[in-house]
């Protein structure tokens, strides 16, 4: 296989936050990541793992919000071996906390965390395989970006965090 024929990626969407739950898993390991869980599809997911024959080892989260920190807290309940991950500076609770610079790795594949914060101080891209693709929880949005006005908001960061991180990573 190359890296790419050995990816298992699937978009999941909950319709009550506007909120994209990613799937990533490697083919051969079975090893399977998500990305911002949500509570009220914790279930859905684990169903679509269980389908998919894949083992959850990680769930991850760009950013400390309820829906996604209360996914996070569901899905541990659910697979008790299953290592809950968020950024030190979001200080929320995990097993496990990440920092920019940091690589979160599932079988051959690589996560890479940069840290976007602006909408909340420990928000974090995530770059899959050296760019090909990005998770950028509510950092960029289609058309816009998340609320800088709460939590610690800061547009201006928002905006430098966005140009160095995100933008910069190769088309």
């Amino acid at each position: 296989h190359t890296m790419s024929d050995s990816l298992i990626f699937r978009q999941l969407f909950e319709k009550e936050s506007s909120t994209y739950t990613y799937l990533l898993a490697d083919k051969d390991s079975k090893e399977c990541v998500l990305i911002d869980p949500v509570v009220e599809t914790a279930e859905r997911d684990l169903n679509l793992i269980k389908e998919l024959g894949l083992n959850l080892t990680k769930a991850v989260n760009t950013h400390c919000h309820a829906d996604h920190v209360t996914g996070t807290g569901r899905l541990k309940a659910l697979v008790p071996s299953c290592k809950s991950m968020i950024s030190k500076a979001s200080g929320a609770k995990a097993d496990e906390f990440f920092g920019h610079g940091d690589v979160i790795s599932f079988g051959q594949h690589q996560l890479e965390v940069r840290s976007t914060p602006g909408h909340t101080d420990g928000c974090v891209t995530f770059v899959l395989n050296k760019g090909r693709m990005c998770f950028t929880g509510d950092a960029v949005l289609i058309r816009g970006c998340g609320r800088t006005d709460f939590q610690q908001g800061d547009a201006g960061m928002l905006y430098d965090g966005v140009h160095r991180e995100i933008f910069s990573l190769p088309d």
